[in-house]
C-alpha cells in the first residue's frame, strides 16, 4: 500500500511538471505605472502575478519604481503591492488587468491598518496621463482612513476604474 501511495504521488509530480507552466506576457507600448515615494521612509514594492517578483526598495523622498503593464496568462489581474516592512504586511496596492482596449485599475486598502498605516498618514494619489469621468485621478489626503477612493473591504466596486490601454499611470506616495 505504501508503495502504491509512491508511485501515485511520483507519477502526479511528474505530470505536474510536464504541463506548461504559466507565464507573465509584458505588453508592449509606453503605457504601465510609475510608483513615486516622497516620504520619508523606503518603501518595498512587488509585482504580483501568479508569482511574486523579486522585491524593489524605493529610497526615502524620492525614489520611484516603473512597471510596463503586464498580462497575466493565467486570466488574473497584476497588483503591485507597497510596503514599508519587507516582510509584506500593512501592505497597500495598486491593482489593474488589462482587458481588450481598456485598463481596469483600483487602489486597496484592504491589506493595510488603516488607522496606523504610514500610507494613511502620509496620503497617496494616482494620477493617470488621461483623466475622463470613467478614467479619474484619485487622491486619498493625509490622515484619511477611510478613503472612499480606495477598496476598504472586498464589495467595494466603485473604486475600480476603466481607462484607454495606453494610459500610464503615476502612483504617489506622501502625496
Amino acid at each position: 500500500m505504501m508503495f502504491t501511495k509512491a508511485l501515485v504521488a511520483a507519477t502526479l509530480a511528474t505530470l505536474t511538471t510536464a504541463l506548461p507552466q504559466p507565464t507573465v506576457v509584458r505588453r508592449q507600448g509606453g503605457s504601465g505605472v510609475t510608483i513615486q515615494n516622497n516620504m520619508d521612509s523606503e518603501v518595498y514594492a512587488w509585482s504580483v502575478t501568479n508569482s511574486v517578483s523579486q522585491m524593489h526598495t524605493l529610497s526615502a523622498g524620492g525614489g520611484s519604481y516603473n512597471e510596463p503593464f503586464q498580462t497575466n496568462s493565467n486570466g488574473g489581474g497584476v497588483s503591485i503591492k507597497l510596503s514599508t516592512n519587507q516582510d509584506q504586511t500593512d501592505v497597500l496596492q495598486f491593482e489593474y488587468t488589462p482587458s481588450g482596449e481598456t485598463i481596469f485599475w483600483d487602489m486597496s486598502c484592504i491589506d493595510m491598518d488603516r488607522d496606523s498605516s504610514t500610507f494613511s498618514k502620509n496620503g497617496f494619489d494616482v494620477s493617470p496621463s488621461q483623466t475622463s469621468e470613467d478614467c479619474p485621478a484619485i487622491n486619498c489626503h493625509a490622515g484619511d482612513t477611510d478613503c472612499a477612493e480606495a477598496y476598504l473591504q472586498p464589495k467595494d466596486d466603485h473604486a475600480t476604474h476603466g481607462c484607454p490601454i495606453d494610459t500610464s499611470f503615476t502612483v504617489s506616495l506622501g502625496a
